[in-house]
């Protein structure tokens, strides 16, 4: 065990009793985030889709390009240096940055970006869907991504997609280009490095992974190859999923950052000497969502009830205090082509009088949640309010890890759930919320449509799908604006807040970049003045 491991193994067990001093002040040259990561899988980047995870990863890989934190349309140079794309839009061929590095000290080639797309494909893990929107099979991915030069790679995409789409899908956190050498010498069983990856790192980025000890810690290092140099030598995410825990620590200097504090937790630390409270719009949209495939949930009248059996502004204002935004469409606001439309408040009434109509009574529904804020709020509000319309709620509490992997298996009658965009076009969420051609159980997707067993109207994936390929950068927005109401009032779940991201830091502290995803989030450039 390393001495951070050392530390912060007895700072559990010292913050587990209340009576207990608390540690003493972070190290230098150290940042300490307090958070719950419960929900980190894999730190592979062919394999990472949780929030913790893909920020963890995001730290340790670049990819051919990235997004601008500050401005989230905007694509910049990563590991290529630039680009040209072809007059038909279908490649588009990318130059290496010169002298770029791994951390193992490997230089980072062309036939590294080409294993890094190959391995997604073939590994099949639930991000590699963004690939393969682009037509990309584990029989031709060597073909559409081929070494063209000494420092170039080629791309070729087999649809007529906007370029802008393309660029965007391989900024997601499912491009970071891994040192194939140091992968495959870590592989076993044919499995292109993915179980050592899980908890190794071999990327180019500002840090590498020291240590991942699942609901414990991680621990980052500086990579002294990277162009962009850590600040920060290293950077410890300290799981505490207790936000009374993570505002002591904050208060008392035993974390420099805290990333999970309720709105009574932020009111508290708020003005206090030496600590400071930032708020960052998120892309996180949160929703409420049925499984169709019990047939009790497979109503549309109860879809459109479900709608009146939420109490938006009432836990908007009381129970979250700025940490949510009353939200209902499936794109969140701050990004083109954002529908703000709220037609839908708390009418129980109304929700009643829907029901009655439908001959749907005496209806019981486990709703599995995330043992944690908000959605533990969310779900005793909905307990209450639902109970009013007739119908009875048992939460079903658990992990972040348990409640996504039941999930995912379509194990759940019910759940309360975010999303957040894997790629900054709207794409990303309409494929997700608006799209599904196989229902069936074999048919495994990476959507809330399949998740939660439900077929859109053929309409309206089509209308997604077209969206996917407009050339027309006005014409596409508008299609997607659409699709956003379409779902707004037909499909079994409702979506109602968008995330502000409050965060407690130490005054100290200074650099800390908190984009609208978790993948845009940056701690190389922060310091402990």
């Amino acid at each position: 065990m390393t001495r951070l491991g050392s530390l912060f193994g007895a700072a559990a067990l010292m913050l587990g009793a209340a009576i207990t001093p608390l540690m003493a002040k972070t190290p230098p040259g150290v940042l300490v985030v307090a958070k719950n990561i419960d929900d980190i899988v894999s730190l592979d980047p062919g394999q990472a889709y949780e929030f913790t995870g893909g920020e963890v990863v995001s730290q340790i890989y670049e990819r051919l390009v990235e997004y601008n934190p500050a401005k989230i349309d905007e694509l910049k140079p990563g590991l290529a240096s630039g680009w040209k794309i072809s007059d038909d839009g279908k490649s588009i061929v990318f130059t290496l940055r010169e002298g770029a590095k791994f951390a193992s000290g490997n230089p980072v080639r062309p036939e590294d970006v080409v294993f890094s797309f190959r391995r997604v494909i073939v590994l099949n893990k639930p991000p590699s869907f963004i690939l393969k929107q682009f037509g990309w099979t584990p029989d031709n991915v060597e073909q559409m991504v081929r070494k063209t030069g000494a420092n170039e790679v080629t791309i070729t995409v087999a649809g007529n997609f906007a370029p802008s789409f393309v660029l965007n899908a391989l900024g997601a956190r499912v491009g970071s280009i891994v040192d194939a050498e140091t992968a495959m010498k870590n592989a076993k069983d044919g499995d292109l490095g993915n179980a050592w990856l899980s908890r190794n790192s071999a990327g180019s980025n500002s840090y590498r992974l020291e240590t991942w000890r699942p609901n414990e810690t991680v621990v980052l290092v500086a990579n002294p190859n990277a162009q962009h140099k850590a600040k920060t030598a290293q950077v410890v995410f300290a799981h505490v999923s207790e936000a009374a825990t993570q505002r002591l620590m904050i208060e008392a200097g035993d974390a420099d950052i805290v990333r999970n504090l309720g709105p009574d937790q932020i009111a508290a630390v708020t003005g206090k000497p030496g600590i400071v409270v930032e708020t960052y719009p998120q892309a996180a949209v949160h929703f409420i969502s049925l499984n169709v495939k019990h047939e009790k949930l497979n109503k549309p009248a109860l879809w459109e009830a479900l709608r009146y059996m939420i109490d938006y502004d009432g836990m908007a204002n009381t129970l979250f205090k700025g940490q949510m935004k009353v939200h209902q469409t499936f794109w969140p606001v701050g990004f083109p082509g954002a529908v703000e439309d709220r037609p839908f408040k708390l009418d129980i009434q109304k929700a009643k009088d829907i029901l009655e109509k439908a001959g749907i009574k005496d209806l019981s529904i486990a709703v599995d949640m995330i043992s944690s804020s908000p959605f533990t709020e969310i779900g005793q509000s909905i307990q209450a309010t639902f109970g009013q319309a007739g119908v009875k709620v048992t939460l079903v509490p658990g992990a972040t890890t348990q409640v996504i992997t039941r999930y995912r298996a379509r194990q759940q009658e019910a759940a309360i759930l975010y999303w957040g965009p894997d790629f900054m076009d709207p794409h990303s969420n309409a494929k997700a919320f608006a799209y599904n051609t196989d229902n069936s159980d074999a048919a495994y997707q990476s959507t809330t449509t399949w998740r939660n067993s439900w077929m859109p109207p053929a309409a309206v994936s089509a209308k997604t799908m077209a969206a996917l390929v407009e050339r027309d950068p006005v014409k596409r927005l508008e299609m997607y604006r659409e699709l956003q109401r379409e779902i707004l009032h037909n499909s079994p779940w409702a979506m109602t807040f968008q995330a502000q991201a409050q965060v407690a830091l130490r005054d100290n502290v200074k650099g800390f970049v908190h984009g609208a995803t978790n993948d845009l989030i940056v701690y190389r450039d922060v310091e402990k003045k």
